[in-house]
């Protein structure tokens, strides 16, 4: 009986420079695990919960009543132009969206750890699918917010037509520093530590529950750095017609987010190559 061989493919992951970093035939030719993920975390997240994706509604009802107590009650934020308790959950929406990408995405790498040292797939896939799943909750309580502005009777402007431009930069924002964290959380373990306190601070320096108009004039290019200061600004102009959208500074907001997306991308891809190691 003739001698059998099994002959087995081994697969090195170098790191690669410009367009080709991006390895986007591999991240195409994977996309039936991308949606896979996506679909699993968003069972996974409401599985053993007993009102399940009423979560996603929930959560910007309580923050958008704590806000409302806190900034307009106690130290008396208002605004003119609509009702506080809509601007604020204008804000929250896409707050929650925001941070919640952020934390899943840092701890992504580690959690699929055992996927990750069994089989190869391009690992950009996990943070992704854990901020578009996150965005599968942002669409449950945009609707909600759609409702609220039907009862307190707004309607939206021609201005909406632009927001699907603000929750792209939000996406870009959330991608880009996810990917960031996550590369970086497998490595040093810190990162998930300090990441609670990060979203924290990063949240007082966010107008989310004030406007950008309670901010000194001579503070504001420093918030206008924050790339979540540009979404919020332009979604309450976008769809309750608040404010005057600044034009200049939402590019910027557009720039830096991008800036985010793409060196948090390259830097994923630098350390692809060793990341089984380190988880």
């Amino acid at each position: 009986m003739p001698d059998s061989k099994i002959q087995t493919e081994e697969m090195v992951i170098r790191s690669s420079k410009g367009i080709s970093a991006l390895h986007l035939r591999e991240l195409w030719e994977f996309r039936e695990l991308f949606f896979f993920l996506v679909w699993r975390d968003i069972k996974i997240r409401y599985k053993q919960t007993v009102l399940g994706v009423a979560w996603a509604v929930i959560r910007p009802v309580f923050a958008m009543a704590a806000f409302t107590f806190v900034f307009n009650k106690l130290a008396g934020f208002t605004v003119n132009e609509v009702p506080y308790l809509v601007f604020v959950l204008c804000g929250v929406t896409i707050w929650n969206f925001f941070s919640e990408s952020i934390s899943f995405a840092t701890n992504s790498l580690i959690k699929e750890s055992n996927l990750i040292t069994k089989v190869y797939f391009p690992r950009i896939i996990i943070p992704s699918a854990t901020v578009l799943a996150s965005f599968a909750d942002f669409i449950v309580a945009f609707i909600l917010f759609l409702i609220v502005m039907l009862i307190f009777g707004i309607a939206p402007t021609a201005g909406f037509l632009f927001f699907p431009a603000f929750v792209l930069i939000a996406i870009l924002a959330a991608l880009g520093i996810g990917f960031w964290f996550s590369a970086l959380s497998a490595r040093y373990r810190d990162i998930a530590y300090a990441l609670p306190f990060a979203i924290q601070v990063l949240f007082w320096v966010t107008p989310v529950g004030y406007s950008l108009a309670h901010v000194p004039e001579k503070w504001r290019v420093y918030f206008w750095l924050n790339p979540m200061t540009g979404v919020l600004e332009g979604m309450r102009w976008s769809l309750l017609g608040y404010g005057e959208l600044n034009g200049t500074a939402v590019l910027g907001s557009f720039f830096i987010a991008l800036v985010l997306f793409i060196t948090g991308m390259g830097n994923f891809t630098r350390m692809e190559r060793k990341m089984a190691d380190f988880i």
